[in-house]
């Protein structure tokens, strides 16, 4: 079982050395934001072997400003704090055929924060967030990022990637309670615990088609550990979680605090 507290404390920890670091960066806008879309293909849900295209948003966060800390940005050497966001779809029986008798589950809104530290091209961050209507729980990331500057407008950053998430998502996503399955002819029932779900690699490109406007190819492999691993639903789906994203985005700069 993981503690929200306990895994909370190293952001906090995160947010308070950051913030001696964070006025270094107060000239210039106080926000720089990468808005923009496209498409991904990724797994129908967690564990599920089937594909599909779903839309992609991009929301990226390059500059952000606390009032009272003062400004950050991933870009510039140090530490950077970040919100941090991502969608889950729902998931029905009919999705897949193992998933019979399962219940549904609602789409889910994520929202939490992140913090990282870079130096020249090394940028290590962790997120943390909170599940909103789909399920009750926090989940997160931990990364290290390998950013190669190959010439004035193409950037490649890749490096691994885990995650890690609390009994209420274990539970959402890879659980199946006695009633689901009495009802399902190939599931038994299962009571995951939260900890360690995902390990992996992540790649993204970036090229600037101008000053503003960038197009972003970005792909991952998570490889489901743990108990999201020995899930029965991931027996009939795939441990294995690919995906691939393709997007055009828009960098938009602005004020609020002046």
């Amino acid at each position: 079982m993981i503690r929200p507290l306990r895994w909370l404390a190293p952001i906090l920890t995160v947010f308070a050395l950051g913030a001696g670091a964070a006025a270094a960066a107060e000239d210039g806008p106080q926000y720089l934001l990468n808005l923009g879309g496209g498409g991904v293909v990724k797994s129908q849900y967690p564990g599920s072997d089937n594909y599909m295209l779903l839309p992609y948003p991009i929301i990226e966060v390059g500059r952000f400003y606390i009032p009272g800390v003062g400004q950050t940005e991933k870009k510039v050497k140090g530490f950077y704090l970040n919100p941090s966001f991502n969608i889950i779809g729902e998931r029905k029986p009919s999705d897949d055929n193992s998933l019979k008798g399962m219940k549904d589950v609602d789409w889910a809104f994520e929202a939490g924060v992140g913090a990282g530290f870079r130096y020249d091209w090394v940028r290590g961050f962790a997120n943390v967030r909170q599940g909103f209507n789909g399920y009750s729980g926090q989940t997160g990331e931990l990364g290290l990022d390998v950013v190669l500057p190959l010439a004035d407008r193409f950037e490649v950053a890749f490096g691994p990637r885990t995650s890690w998430a609390t009994d209420g998502y274990m539970e959402t996503y890879f659980g199946v309670t006695p009633r689901e399955a009495a009802r399902s002819p190939v599931l038994t029932a299962y009571e995951p615990s939260g900890g360690f779900k995902t390990a992996g690699l992540a790649a993204q490109v970036n090229y600037w088609i101008d000053g503003k406007t960038r197009i972003q190819v970005r792909g991952s492999w998570d490889r489901l550990i743990g108990d999201a691993g020995d899930s029965p639903i991931v027996k009939y789906g795939s441990r294995d979680q690919w995906s691939f994203a393709v997007g055009l985005s828009r960098k938009f700069e602005f004020n609020v605090f002046r």
